[in-house]
């Protein structure tokens, strides 16, 4: 298998993902990097009309998680802590979070992600840790097609 395949993979499995249904996010991923953007509507607010807490959490989780899967081609990796930082409150325009690994081991990898605005504004952000888990990405929806 090829590094870009796996990466392409990756894609396909984010994609499958019943969760993203819901925030139709779109993904790129290369070597220990991932980004994600999501289109902002009012069904990610809270009542005072901002974008809810756990639409930076998923944005700042995702891009460091598939930051890091990309790093292990068979096993599906597992997010086992993760700190978010919200810096900036949001609205409406799109989010983009930007992960990258900044450390890895035998027995785990550590990634940090950056969350931005339509104006490029950081809004958040998040570092945590993933082990590689005991269920393989070809099992995994999306990921074999």
């Amino acid at each position: 298998m090829t590094k870009k395949s796996h990466f392409e993979k990756l894609i396909s499995m984010y994609a499958a993902a019943p969760v993203n249904k819901f925030y139709s996010p779109i993904m790129e991923v290369s070597k220990a990097e991932a980004t994600i953007e999501i289109e902002l509507s009012e069904k990610f607010h809270h009542p005072a009309g901002g974008v809810h807490g756990s639409v930076y959490f998923k944005m700042l989780d995702d891009s460091a998680f598939f930051a890091a899967n990309s790093l292990e081609d068979e096993f599906f990796v597992l997010t086992t802590s993760f700190t978010t930082y919200i810096t900036r409150p949001v609205a409406s325009g799109k989010m983009k979070a930007i992960g990258r690994v900044v450390n890895m081991n035998r027995s785990q990898f550590i990634a940090e992600s950056i969350v931005y605005d339509s104006e490029d504004r950081e809004i958040g952000r998040g570092n945590g840790i993933f082990v590689r888990g005991k269920h393989k990405l070809v099992d995994a929806a999306g990921y074999a097609q």
